[in-house]
């Protein structure tokens, strides 16, 4: 006797299985790109803050060049896995497409940053750092919003 397969879809016929490795993709993704910023911004420079510019810059810019593969990876996870979701979720409201436009936006201005961050010889990560964190925060209220009311 044949089993039948489980009846649980996401969206649109999406496999069960499929819809958590993608939304996993977006969640880690998401950690990883925020984390850093986070750590950049509330860990690291306060405790490079009593070195000198000299033993700092070194230091900051093979952290730099450590995080930058994670940037790009990040950035990759969370465009292909939030476009699939996008195309496979029709159907919602004015307010919820209009959030989720702000929340794009926002997500844009967080890419560039952490590219920009993550260039060799930038003396502005660490409010780069700041301005990522802030609407990184921002947009994961948003999104828990979203998930929430829609």
């Amino acid at each position: 006797m044949k089993r039948a397969l489980p009846e649980t879809v996401y969206f649109t016929g999406m496999p069960e299985g499929f819809a958590i490795s993608l939304r996993w993709l977006h969640i880690a993704s998401m950690t990883t790109l925020l984390g850093g910023m986070i750590f950049w911004r509330l860990v690291l420079t306060r405790a490079s803050g009593d070195m000198s510019m000299a033993a700092r810059g070194p230091l900051f810019e093979r952290i730099a060049a450590a995080f930058r593969p994670l940037v790009l990876a990040s950035i990759v996870g969370l465009v292909v896995s939030g476009f699939i979701n996008y195309l496979l979720a029709p159907g919602h409201s004015k307010i919820y497409h209009m959030l989720f436009g702000i929340k794009l936006l926002l997500a844009l201005h967080v890419f560039a940053a952490a590219i920009l961050m993550a260039q060799p010889n930038n003396p502005r990560r660490t409010r780069l750092a700041t301005g990522t964190m802030i609407s990184g925060l921002i947009i994961l209220f948003i999104s828990a919003w979203l998930r929430r009311n829609f």
